[in-house]
């Protein structure tokens, strides 16, 4: 009796450590980073395209238009962002 029981507490507790290993791995990986590095993998500044590319990302719900030009208008909030010059801020 007290061998099965000590097989159980030891499969309950990998249990929650290995799940608690699998939040942390995925912890910064966001929708955004794919459909920026998709929509960016072309850009001659990779660095600063997938900079603002996530910054509007975030604020539009996650919206990124498809491709890696263009189709703004398939996210409106994306397009519509603009910097403080009053130009384009998103990719």
């Amino acid at each position: 009796m007290k061998m099965k029981l000590v097989v159980v507490q030891f499969f309950v507790i990998s249990l929650l450590l290995s799940s608690s290993l699998f939040i942390l791995s995925n912890a910064d990986s966001s929708p955004c980073n794919g459909k920026c590095n998709m929509r960016c993998s072309k850009a001659g500044r990779q660095d600063r395209c997938l900079k603002y590319c996530n910054i509007c990302c975030e604020k539009c719900d996650h919206c990124v238009p498809s491709g890696t030009y263009g189709n703004k208008d398939e996210c409106p909030c994306y397009r519509d962002l603009k910097n403080s010059k009053g130009q384009p801020k998103c990719p």
